[in-house]
């Protein structure tokens, strides 16, 4: 090359380079115009860059595990995974469990952390972005929540009020009470007939009704629970995470020690290790049973909250580059060991209350036939807990003296395993078969108060979570205060639920709990899997998954989200909807005449009631999709995609999947990192600051940026 091109080349060059120092000393001087200039993707409301950087983020890595331990972790290991382990073989039982949560578990709590840390939204938006004629799916979500924050939040003020009801000595639901007539003192029938605490529950908390077509009137005392439980709720969410998120540290972490506690205790009372022994004893016949492995799935199901929207809400404040698959597997085991945990202590306590009903059981039977002392092993002390051992020793010796006469002395009923099998669940186990074994306990109100108020956190840290799948999505679509909407839904649903603290509520809670989130929330979750891996491309998910965490995740994850997982869900609603069809509903009513249970089919209006809980909870899902395929709504409407700009750089980026086919979900960086160039569409055009931006051939705006007192520059330079 000539040396006067050379020199021609340099001037040029040192042009351009004062150009740029010119263009980088002159930034912070420009004006208002260029630092707050956007660049607005689609024909969304509005530019939510604002909103986007002010969105709250949790205080520590520690915090938001928390929060989605205290989620996922409720009631349901404590009264249900219990019952389903003692129903279902046992510890054989945790072999299908543990199958399903590596199978269909972890992966799906894999898939809803990941979609909510990226897209940044509640359940509403993410469904929109990824699809907008599967946007209601997150309607649906809400939905849901919203019918189980109703009666979960009831079963939160039961526990209040045993709480408030512990601080006695003794306990009130301890004895039997005695009613006194002119003459004589006697027990009250419906007590005498079945038992103390079971009195308790039904006549003196409950004051239950014969049936649920006699509402009965408010029970004033379950009213002011419920009042007192959605209050918690309220000032504990109303500041959305900044105020959940510190709760979290108590009402996440009370019930281990409490559990632990419990366990200790439990473990130093005579009979326990009867109980455990039960527990663990495996009948592996029944793991052959498809039953089992059903109702371990549903059980792995909603363990992990899964659907509710709750998960997708809460990582949704974490940063773009958290390690959420770790997240997904250390919240799934913790969810594991818990439940292990709970039912350790529950066959403890149990196994004591066996060995105790037994003794009573010995010892009417013995006294009642007159059996003879001298056949009784003189080490055998009648005023103590008789043991297994002793029992067995027991009977042995009669059953070989009395050939004859042994069946008519009926002690074959008195059996410990016989008491260890009556399987009970729920409300059944916590607030009769607990606080029965309890009574029993020295210094029984101190075990009293710490386990209620351990189930009062246990309900707490859940109810968040599913506030969170309300509040989080509503605000991020209709861009309502989180304060006024707090407040409104549960002012709303605390007059709703004054229909759970009627006379009659322990039958509304049952339907509830059977019907409005069941089949619906196995509709959603099929639904999410779909959109992920069948609409948006299990291959692009991987990449943005790649992009987000650093390092590709194991390919045993694009097998469960393309084929496995959606198979089984499938399965499991086939079978759910089949044993529906199988058994009619029905619910357990308290008969006071007969102080016991009864198996009652709903009234028509009942059936009609629980057909449309159903139907409300998915119906969002195929009203938006109609709307949306006719175009009755745009697609593009609620789905508010900005890139904004400030002092260069580039704040936040939403790419919309269906503008570019090839765009990943991952495609931004989270703030303060390194972001890419935005993506442009077919065609940029300049946009005024404050204006309105130029329609673009198709009909929907450009893409532009106007940077202040600079002339027009053609679409290449851009």
């Amino acid at each position: 090359m000539p040396k006067n091109c050379k020199a021609v080349k340099r001037e040029l060059d040192d042009d351009v380079r004062e150009s740029v120092k010119d263009l980088l000393s002159n930034e912070d001087t420009c004006d208002d115009s260029f630092k707050k200039s956007s660049l607005i993707v689609g024909s969304g409301r509005g530019s939510d860059a604002e909103n986007e950087a002010a969105r709250p983020a949790w205080n520590s890595k520690l915090q938001y595990i928390l929060a989605q331990v205290g989620f996922s972790v409720g009631l349901g290991n404590v009264w249900r995974f219990p019952y389903l382990c003692q129903k279902n073989g046992g510890g054989a039982y945790l072999v299908p469990y543990l199958i399903l949560l590596i199978v269909i578990g972890i992966p799906l709590f894999f898939l809803e952390l990941s979609v909510g840390q990226r897209i940044r939204r509640g359940s509403i938006g993410v469904w929109n972005y990824i699809s907008p004629r599967l946007g209601g799916i997150g309607f649906a979500s809400c939905v849901v929540c919203f019918f189980v924050a109703l009666y979960y939040n009831v079963i939160i003020g039961w526990s209040l009020f045993y709480f408030s009801q512990s601080f006695q000595q003794p306990l009130p639901w301890h004895e039997c009470p005695l009613v006194k007539n002119k003459t004589t003192m006697f027990v009250v029938p419906e007590c005498e007939k079945s038992s103390a605490t079971t009195y308790y529950w039904y006549r003196e908390a409950l004051n239950i009704s014969d049936s649920i077509s006699e509402s009965g009137g408010l029970n004033w005392r379950m009213t002011i629970c419920l009042l007192a439980a959605w209050s918690i709720v309220c000032l504990a969410m109303i500041k959305g995470i900044q105020s959940s998120g510190k709760v979290m540290y108590f009402s996440s972490l009370f019930p281990y020690v409490v559990l632990i506690c419990f366990l200790v205790r439990a473990l130093l009372l005579k009979g326990s290790v009867d109980g455990i022994r039960h527990m663990f004893t495996p009948k592996l016949e029944i793991m052959l049973e498809a039953k089992v492995w059903r109702e371990a799935a549903t059980q792995v199901f909603f363990a992990l909250g899964l659907g509710f929207g709750g998960v997708i809400a809460f990582s949704s404040y974490n940063k773009r580059d958290n390690n959420c698959h770790f997240d997904a597997v250390l919240v799934s085991f913790i969810n594991f060991f818990t439940s292990v945990l709970a039912t350790l202590v529950v066959f403890a306590v149990l196994g004591f209350k066996a060995n105790i009903m037994n003794a009573k059981c010995v010892i009417v039977a013995l006294l009642g036939n007159e059996v003879s002392h001298d056949l009784i092993p003189h080490h055998i002390n009648f005023s103590a807990t008789v043991s297994a051992e002793d029992y067995q020793q027991m009977t042995e010796i009669l059953r070989g003296v009395m050939e004859k006469d042994y069946p008519r002395l009926g002690l074959d009923s008195c059996s410990i395993e016989e008491e260890l099998n009556k399987a009970v669940q729920g409300t059944g186990l916590a607030f009769i078969a607990f606080t029965e074994a309890m009574t029993h306990f020295p210094a029984s109100p101190f075990w009293s108060v710490m386990f209620f108020l351990m189930l009062v956190n246990l309900g707490l840290g859940s109810m968040f979570g599913t506030i969170e799948g309300i509040i989080t999505p509503l605000v991020d679509t209709f861009k309502v205060r989180k304060e006024f909407l707090t407040v409104g839904v549960c002012l709303l649903a605390f007059f709703i639920g004054l229909l759970f603290v009627q006379r009659s509520g322990n039958y509304w809670v049952a339907m509830f709990d059977d019907y409005s989130a069941t089949l619906p929330l196995l509709i959603v979750v099929i639904l999410e899997n779909v959109a992920v891996a069948w609409v948006y491309g299990t291959d692009k998910f991987f990449e943005d998954l790649k992009d987000m965490l650093g390092f590709t995740p194991f390919r045993f994850y694009y097998y469960m989200w393309k084929y496995v997982t959606p198979l089984l869900l499938i399965l499991l609603l086939g079978s759910s909807v089949i044993q529906l069809g199988m058994t009619p509903p029905s619910y357990s009513a308290w008969l006071e005449d007969m102080a016991s249970e009864k198996s009652l089919k709903y009234p028509p209006w009942g059936l009609g009631v629980c057909i449309s809980l159903v139907v409300m909870a998915i119906m969002p899902v195929p009203v938006v999709f109609f709307l949306r395929y006719f175009n009755i709504i745009d697609e593009n409407a609620g789905v508010v995609s900005t890139i904004s700009y400030k002092k260069g750089c580039i704040i936040k980026e939403s790419v919309r999947p269906e503008e570019d086919d090839d765009a990943s979900l991952i495609h931004a960086k989270s703030p303060g990192s390194e972001a890419p160039s935005p993506m442009p569409g077919n065609s940029i055009y300049r946009k005024q600051s404050g204006g309105v931006p130029d329609a673009a051939p198709n009909g929907r705006y450009g893409i532009g940026y106007l940077m202040a007192d600079m002339p027009d520059m053609p679409e290449s330079d851009l």
